[in-house]
This record gives structure tokens, sequence and C-alpha cells, in this order.
């Protein structure tokens, strides 16, 4: 079953950490693309420097951020890398978490067309290695770009799931094992002054 709204319509924070082992489906060609969550970091607009609608700043950049909640917000990073992000909390309050890693578990030949041009046995085991471990990364997998911006997360071309059986497929028996969250500074936003330390960057622990 598709994560619903009330889902997302929850504290940041824990929404971030509730997303790790979950799934995230996007249908290219009709082709369901699957990636398990593994890395993620949260942004608390109203008090966070590190998110891009800090103290409500209001742009049309950041407008996605104050959609309602199960919203996808994709934004372009250095001119050349788009990053996915779920919209959490009440609409109107400027906050959303960062997709930041994954494991692939569907559509594998088609990500691995739309990230390097090829197919999955023409892959270098260091392409192998660095698949999805970056937000870039996975939006190149998935074919996802600002046009997806501000697309709901709650219809049939891009969503979350708890198990693979809720798009025909079967969990693998290692996603169903309990695991630890690390957490931790979140990267890249030296700029953020006080927010730097927060722990607000999970992953399942390896």
């Amino acid at each position: 079953m598709k994560l619903s709204k009330l889902f997302y319509d929850r504290d940041t924070c824990q929404v971030a950490q509730d997303l790790l082992g979950k799934y995230l489906v996007r249908v290219q060609n009709g082709i369901p693309l699957v990636v398990r969550i593994q890395e993620t970091e949260a942004y608390v607009g109203p008090m966070d420097k590190a998110c891009h609608a800090y103290n409500y700043r209001r742009t049309a950049r950041t407008e996605t951020l104050f959609a309602p909640p199960g919203t996808a917000y994709i934004y372009l990073i250095y001119g050349m890398y788009h990053c996915l992000n779920f919209v959490t909390e009440p609409a109107g309050t400027p906050c959303a978490v960062l997709l930041r890693g994954g494991a692939a578990r569907a559509g594998i030949a088609q990500m691995a067309q739309n990230r390097y041009g090829r197919s999955p046995d023409e892959l270098t085991p260091y392409q192998r290695k660095n698949f999805l471990n970056g937000p870039g990364k996975l939006c190149k997998a998935l074919s996802l770009t600002k046009a997806q911006n501000g697309i709901s997360l709650l219809g049939d071309a891009l969503y979350l799931c708890d198990r693979l059986e809720d798009v025909g497929l079967v969990t693998p028996p290692e996603d169903t094992l309990p695991f630890d969250i690390l957490s931790g500074p979140r990267v890249g936003i030296d700029y953020a002054e006080e927010a730097v330390a927060f722990p607000w960057r999970y992953q399942i622990k390896p």
C-alpha cells in the first residue's frame, strides 16, 4: 500500500527516520524503478539555516516546500545535479526530507541506462559501488528532474510503499530484517552556522 498523506504530515525528523527501509517507486515508460531507501536528511525550514526556506523564505524555488505534505520537491544544485525531497508537516510549513542514498530493487536495467547509458552487466565495479549513493545519482538513475517538481507522492508516477509486494514484486529476505539507525550531522551545509551540527542525517547501519 502506498504511504498516505498522513505519513508525511508529521515531525520531519521522525519521517526521515521512518523512511529508511521504505521503497521509492518511479514509473518510467510503464516500468517500475524501485529503490530501497537507505539514507535521508531532514530539513526544518522555520528554524533550520540549512533549509532553502529558512525562516519561511518564500521564492519561486522554495514555493514547493510550502505545498501539502506528500509532495515531491526537486531542485538543481551546481547547475547539473537534481535532488529529490519529500515535503513534510502541514501545508505552509516549509519542511522536507532529502533522499540521500538507496539500493536498487527493481528496474535495474533501466536505471543503469539512465545513469551510464549501458546495461548492468557492462558496469565497472566502481560504477556498481557508486550506483545510488548520492542524491544526484539517485535522481539520474530514476530520470527525475525539475519537470517532476511539485508532483504528488500519492499518485501513480512517483510514490512510496512499505513492501515490494505492494508493486507486485517479492521483498528480499534481507529487507525484512530489523536494522539500527545511525544519525549524525548533514553534509555540504558549511554555510548553515549552528545548523551544521544538527544530527539530522539518518542511515541504515551497515
